[in-house]
């Protein structure tokens, strides 16, 4: 090529003309109606090809364009290096997606634009379309799926190109949750209780980030999940012969723990006291075995059972299950007649004094006694008919010292009444079983008269 002034001679200025016209006009052509007319109707185009400069990218290596059966152009570099002569080169971070580190950035991008989606991708917002040509589809098919995989915002969670993170993801798993979950984050930081789950491991120790078979995106029912780390627990729950019935609703766990954190011990969702009376406050709430309404039974009582008091459901029963009735820690009989005998009231005898029932007079083991005479003995060692505990004593709340029962202790259709009056060295009972009795500690009562 040459470039002539008038008289014939090269002038820099018409030569650099001549320049600008052949690039300007073969770019151009590249995006006509007779050729590459598609390009210029891209709606999200590569700004190489908005702005027409396609020698950017590309270089010719033969004169004939287009050739039949070859091509006249060439890419100016190979792979992603020809992306990084623009863009910020990856593969410094400590993962790198498999596509960025073999250069194949063409995987995931159109080189010269899309009609469906920004980032010269093939794809709508919906990413997930795109990920699956190489991921698993099955991680995102399960009944319950996660808000950002359903909606296709991969890129909510994952850096698409590199991370420090594994899996790609943008933060470390928890922060990353919490950024969406505050809620989460907030109790954490105010909680004097977490769950160590979720202190000392992943999100993803309970929870599967895109899909999961379970509510709340858990990668089990909440049984088999808690039950994973609690063998303990499970077992003896399996094992029970009097299971707790809350174990066996929808909730499971979670209807009594809360699973993140708490500001009660256990994981609890609140005091102690009130949830368990949150079922056992209901009438007949179980219609197999009906239940006392514990919260009505102890409503406006002066005196609670001392565990009661501390809000300490948990000190008599198992909350998991026992093989005892009522899933008490020990046998407690349920009959109101039940003679003493080794081991029948250890129960009782965990807390009391252990000597209560054992001798038949004492000046130390009980105050219920006239003189020397063990009253509680002489009560419930009866061979023929010895009471329970039952027939005198409230288990969780009454308005008389001592438990003392006011309307008395069920006897098939009748409640025996106890009638009883303390007084400062004793006091005296006038139940169904029996005529007024006095007893006294200092000077006890003459029976035989």
């Amino acid at each position: 090529m040459k470039c002539l002034s008038a008289a014939g001679k090269i002038t820099v200025l018409s030569c650099f003309m001549i320049l600008v016209f052949i690039v300007d006009s073969s770019a151009e052509t590249c995006s006509t109606s007779d050729c590459h007319a598609e390009l210029a109707q891209l709606a999200y185009s590569h700004s190489p090809v908005a702005e027409g400069d396609c020698s950017s990218c590309h270089e010719q290596v033969q004169e004939q364009h287009p050739i039949v059966g070859g091509k006249s152009f060439q890419r100016v570099e190979n792979g992603a290096r020809l992306c990084y002569q623009c863009h910020d080169k990856f593969g410094r971070k400590l993962t790198v997606h498999s596509p960025v580190a073999e250069g194949d950035c063409l995987d995931c991008h159109d080189p010269h634009g899309s009609n469906v989606g920004p980032a010269l991708l093939p794809v709508d917002h919906n990413l997930t379309e795109l990920c699956i040509n190489c991921h698993d589809a099955d991680l995102f098919t399960a009944a319950y799926g996660h808000g950002p995989a359903v909606a296709g915002a991969c890129t909510q969670c994952h850096n698409p190109h590199e991370s420090n993170q594994s899996g790609l993801l943008k933060k470390t798993p928890q922060k990353l949750c919490t950024s969406c979950h505050e809620e989460i984050a907030d109790g954490m930081e105010n909680a004097p209780i977490i769950h160590a789950a979720v202190e000392d491991s992943s999100c993803t120790t309970c929870h599967n980030p895109h899909s999961a078979p379970a509510a709340k995106l858990l990668s089990q029912d909440v049984e088999s999940l808690c039950m994973d780390c609690h063998r303990d627990v499970g077992v003896k729950a399996q094992k029970a012969k009097v299971k707790h019935a809350a174990l066996y609703r929808p909730e499971k766990c979670s209807g009594c723990h809360s699973a993140h954190f708490s500001q009660y011990p256990a994981l609890l969702s609140l005091p102690e006291k009130d949830v368990c009376l949150s079922c056992h406050g209901q009438d007949d709430y179980s219609k197999s075995e009906p239940l006392n309404n514990i919260a009505k039974e102890i409503q406006g009582k002066r005196e609670l059972h001392g565990p009661l008091a501390d809000g300490e459901c948990s000190a008599c029963h198992n909350p998991h299950g026992s093989d005892n009735t009522r899933m008490l820690f020990g046998a407690y009989p349920k009959s109101f007649y039940h003679p003493y005998t080794k081991g029948s009231y250890d129960f009782c005898l965990q807390c009391h004094d252990k000597n209560l029932l054992r001798f038949a007079e004492t000046t130390i083991y009980t105050e219920f006694r006239n003189g020397k005479q063990n009253l509680h003995y002489l009560h419930v060692a009866n061979k023929y008919k010895g009471r329970s505990c039952r027939a005198c004593h409230e288990p969780h709340a009454a308005n008389s010292e001592k438990l003392m029962s006011e309307e008395g202790a069920e006897f098939g259709n009748w409640r025996i009444p106890t009638r009883f009056v303390k007084t400062a060295s004793g006091g005296s009972c006038s139940p169904g079983c029996h005529q007024v009795l006095e007893y006294d500690r200092e000077n006890p009562v003459d029976y035989q008269k």
